[in-house]
């Protein structure tokens, strides 16, 4: 991860923890935080990959999602009105 993350709005990165793609998704919350970036990184144990695409019949993937709505809703009433 090069780039200039700067500037980007907060971030909710949900990962699991054997997913092929978790180093790459920890090299982006560490890449944007270093930016000043509000970043929140959930690295959740025994799930597949895209987990949250299972909700309803996973409890994790439910948990996730709840917790994505959690971080919008807090991102929102945070964002000044246009």
């Amino acid at each position: 991860m090069f780039a200039d993350l700067s500037g980007l709005p907060p971030l909710l990165v949900q990962v699991g923890a054997h997913e092929i793609l978790l180093d790459d998704a920890v090299r982006l919350a560490g890449q944007a935080g270093a930016h000043d970036v509000d970043v929140t990184l959930e690295i959740w144990p025994g799930v597949p990959h895209v987990f949250q695409n299972f909700a309803g019949a996973l409890e994790e993937a439910d948990e996730a999602l709840d917790r994505a709505g959690q971080f919008l809703s807090r991102c929102l009433a945070a964002s000044p009105a246009s």
